[in-house]
């Protein structure tokens, strides 16, 4: 491997196209054949949920008629096909669909192409074009779990693309567009067949995340069974297709006080309102359970967002204190990474605002 770092959680693959996808240069008419493995490769990581794309200098109608000649176009989102440098092309690509450039893995056969992305995105992990019937055996492209959502997940995007290309047609206001869309969020007390999945988002989700906490599959199954725990899941669908399971928090409970340990959201959701509303439902249950209602929020890099969905529904900061070890109760997966500090926030539970008009909200089974 040519990457010594250790290993990435990969979301998505980008590949090179001439004498990496195929073997030959598409424009000097060359006759083009996958390289050995490629098809293999390609479908091996999206049955896994990891996604695939395209950075490539290349005209573009004449590489895309070319991989729908080899049946593979569908595999790949947001393809970026054109003349410019490949770092650019990696960043359009992670913003595009919404992932960080460390969940990107680039693949190509060219030296340069390849120092250029190290030296200007040391986040992204590069391979050689040589290494690619070895990328699934990589420890960054093998999770722990493959779930229902994990399959299905190129599908959930390919979803999204079509939402984003209809609100760019959409001649009304940003909520007409949303409440056009008919969304359904059921929130649920988590059961056994939840677990891989919430153990998956506790691992990949890091921008609407309130703390980076993560747990495996047993400690969560402990945590559902616990008198003195909440764990709830949260799913979405609309007119387009199912989102998935898109949100968890767990919650430890006490007689006096409940604390929010964890509360995340998948980006595919950013812009849908649904943190505030799964937020919403906590502080509900907390007034109907006479309790003070608190959360922990660890400062990073990229989770400001969650911080401030706290602080809109009336959390206000009461400590903020180092933390180098987790709980007792954090022994999952990453729990024991030393943390800069734990912010704790606190509100009065008052009656639940009511959800965006937009937003049918159903809870329980």
């Amino acid at each position: 491997m040519t990457d010594s770092r250790a290993p990435q959680t990969i979301k998505c693959l980008v590949w090179d196209l001439d004498n990496t996808l195929w073997g030959g240069i598409l424009l000097e008419n060359d006759e083009l054949a996958l390289k050995p493995a490629v098809r293999e490769v390609i479908e091996a990581l999206d049955a896994r949920g990891i996604l695939h794309s395209i950075a490539s200098r290349n005209d573009p109608d004449r590489a895309l008629a070319r991989l729908t000649a080899f049946g593979l176009r569908d595999y790949f989102l947001h393809p970026q096909i054109g003349w410019g440098a490949k770092p650019d092309s990696l960043r359009r690509l992670a913003e595009a669909i919404n992932i960080g450039l460390d969940a990107i893995a680039f693949v190509d056969d060219d030296p340069f192409e390849r120092d250029q992305v190290k030296h200007t995105l040391p986040q992204v992990l590069v391979l050689d074009a040589a290494e690619v019937p070895r990328i699934p055996g990589l420890p960054a492209f093998q999770p722990r779990f493959v779930t229902q959502d994990s399959g299905r997940r190129r599908e959930m995007y390919q979803c999204e693309i079509e939402r984003r290309q209809a609100e760019a047609r959409f001649s009304g206001s940003q909520e007409g567009f949303l409440a056009s869309l008919g969304m359904r969020l059921r929130i649920t007390e988590a059961q056994p067949g939840d677990l891989e999945r919430a153990e998956e988002l506790t691992i990949r989700t890091h921008q609407l995340n309130s703390t980076g906490y993560t747990y495996d599959y047993d400690e969560l199954d402990r945590l559902r069974q616990s008198p003195d725990h909440l764990l709830l899941v949260a799913d979405l669908e609309d007119r387009y297709g199912s989102y998935g399971k898109i949100g968890l928090a767990l919650v430890a409970c006490t007689a006096e006080v409940w604390t929010i340990k964890l509360l995340l959201m998948s980006c595919r959701v950013m812009s849908r309102g649904v943190g505030a509303v799964l937020l919403h439902h906590i502080i509900e249950r907390a007034r109907s359970a006479g309790v003070r209602l608190r959360a922990e929020y660890v400062p990073t890099d990229v989770n400001r967002q969650m911080f401030v969905t706290l602080k809109f529904a009336g959390f206000e900061e009461t400590t903020a204190s180092p933390a180098t070890a987790p709980e007792p109760s954090m022994q999952g997966v990453g729990g024991g990474v030393n943390r800069p500090r734990v912010i704790t926030l606190e509100t009065d539970p008052v009656p639940l605002q009511r959800p965006p008009a937009y937003l049918d909200v159903l809870v329980g089974e």
